[in-house]
């Protein structure tokens, strides 16, 4: 049989018949008239190669080929409309694994809160954070295999965005630094030491791209790939780290840290969450993005308390 030249109603017009018996009722069932109604059990006829429904006197019976396809024309119906109907998430037994890609500082801000959210709502549900790479290096199969991206407002092909929190910069000291918070002045600033952080697939710190179109250029002594390690480095030195506040107040007791603001207000920085164009019904994925999204929302909402 050639399937291309198929005419699937005739499928839905057969269940119909089948579950009647009749050819009026089953004109009925389906929206029909009874003379299409009739053209259609005779086209089923030639195709199959059987009658289907016999006259038994007064009535119409089905034949032993139509009983035998009862069952299984229900049940490939069946499938065929879940086709077009997307499965819901059980977040409580799904057994899913979602891959996320995000810096270190979004992996400290974010994910003690996410996750208490997901082992309380999806406990089989494993989440895998893989390190943060930038667009010039996200390439198109690896993109493949991920399904939220944590990120500063850099373009991801195939990704849409929405805002997730935002943050600022400043300066982490450490306690008893001998020059601390003089490094709210140009000179001190300037004549510090600073570790500075340039993650993967990146050429430079993003706060001397800043600084540079500011005709500014700062002291570096260190670079180091992530942000963490650079507290952690300025928390046992006197280099300072040019870092998001929320971190610094995240880290700062845990590391006797101190922010100071820095002699050039940066201004806002937009923390953005990426999702996959081909994802964005995907029950599975609107939910992640529901959690990361009150997430995030918590963050703003604790900022707007602080101020």
């Amino acid at each position: 049989m050639n399937l291309a030249a198929l005419d699937l109603n005739l499928l839905v017009a057969l269940d119909a018949l089948l579950k009647e018996g009749n050819v009026s009722r089953a004109a009925m069932r389906i929206g029909l008239s009874q003379p299409a109604a009739s053209h259609a059990l005779q086209r089923l006829r030639d195709l199959i190669g059987d009658p289907l429904l016999v006259r038994t006197g007064v009535r119409m019976e089905l034949t032993p080929r139509a009983l035998a396809l009862r069952a299984p024309l229900a049940q490939t119906l069946e499938q065929v409309r879940a086709l077009f109907v997307a499965e819901d998430f059980d977040a409580a037994r799904s057994e899913r694994q979602f891959r996320l890609m995000m810096p270190d500082l979004a992996v400290e801000l974010l994910m003690p809160s996410f996750m208490g959210k997901i082992t309380k709502l999806a406990p089989h549900v494993r989440i895998d954070v893989v390190p943060w790479r930038g667009p010039a290096i996200f390439h198109a199969e690896f993109a493949r295999t991920i399904d939220l991206v944590i990120s500063i407002g850099n373009a991801f092909k195939g990704f849409h965005r929405q805002l997730l929190y935002t943050d600022s910069d400043a300066l982490a000291v450490r306690r008893g630094h001998p020059v601390g918070t003089k490094l709210k002045q140009r000179d001190a600033f300037l004549n510090a030491l600073h570790v500075a952080v340039i993650i993967r697939g990146q050429n430079e710190d993003l706060i001397d791209t800043w600084l540079r179109s500011k005709g500014i250029e700062r002291h570096i002594a260190l670079v180091v790939p992530g942000y963490i390690e650079a507290l952690h480095v300025a928390a046992r030195t006197d280099l300072i780290a040019f870092v998001p506040r929320r971190l610094i107040a995240a880290l700062a007791r845990q590391l006797s840290l101190v922010t100071v603001a820095p002699p050039l207000d940066p201004g806002l920085d937009e923390q953005f969450m990426f999702y996959p164009a081909r994802a964005q019904m995907d029950p599975g994925s609107i939910w992640l993005r529901k959690l990361m999204l009150e997430t995030g929302r918590e963050l703003d909402r604790e900022r707007r308390k602080a101020v």
